[in-house]
């Protein structure tokens, strides 16, 4: 009688271990816009957390007529020095309410901005631009976008309207700062000279804002 060898036990067949987990994902990266935005907003509302009281600016008891051309440019000066981020916000609220006013040159300004930021400023770096089958380099779409620039502010409607509304708002705060006495505003603290006043502050605000631009832009084409 044959006898049957005895049949070996089964190899155990592990199992191949199970891939480590995928490693968390990397936090999504603020938009580029979203971080020029919140940056300008933060330098804003530095700047407008030193206005004056706007019952100051108001005050109908300080008002009086300048009895001549030097006491105007003199009370000038100095309210200019003191109320200088009240008057920014004077001229550009006149310049808002211009624009809300003039549907048409609003838009055609928000178009313009936003040519800016999709065409140049936020648009990656690995997404060239293509218009009808051609490509443009970074030199070409900014070389444009200034020639459109140039004619949508100097060569339409739109530059005359902006004219405009700065010079009324020119004119307001002029007229504000040689009729207000200052004999009573506390100057002590406030800088003289050229870097004191309405350009001082409008200047400071702009180098913030182009201070956070280049880093956003870096940080949008990286």
């Amino acid at each position: 009688m044959l006898s049957t060898a005895p049949t070996p036990p089964p190899i155990p067949i592990s199992n191949p271990p199970s891939s480590a987990p995928p490693a968390a994902a990397a936090p999504v990266a603020t938009p580029a816009l979203r971080l020029f935005l919140s940056r300008l907003s933060d330098s804003v509302r530095h700047s407008l957390s030193n206005r004056r009281p706007w019952s100051e600016l108001a005050d109908r008891s300080a008002f009086s007529r300048p009895d001549s051309l030097a006491e105007a440019t003199s009370r000038f000066r100095k309210n200019l020095a003191y109320f200088r981020v009240n008057y920014a916000a004077v001229v550009a609220a006149v310049l808002a309410i211009t624009l809300v006013t003039n549907p048409f040159s609003l838009v055609v300004l928000l178009a313009l901005l936003s040519a800016w930021c999709l065409l140049y400023l936020f648009r990656p770096s690995d997404s060239p631009l293509v218009i009808f089958g051609r490509t443009y380099s970074d030199r070409e779409t900014l070389g444009g976008l200034v020639l459109l620039t140039i004619f949508v502010i100097f060569l339409t409607s739109v530059g005359s309207l902006l004219i405009s509304a700065l010079v009324a708002g020119a004119f307001i705060v002029g007229a504000h700062g040689a009729f207000r006495v200052p004999e009573d505003l506390f100057l002590d603290e406030q800088e003289t000279g050229a870097a004191s006043g309405l350009l001082s502050f409008i200047g400071g605000a702009a180098s913030s804002a182009a201070s956070a631009g280049p880093a956003v832009v870096g940080a949008a084409r990286a």
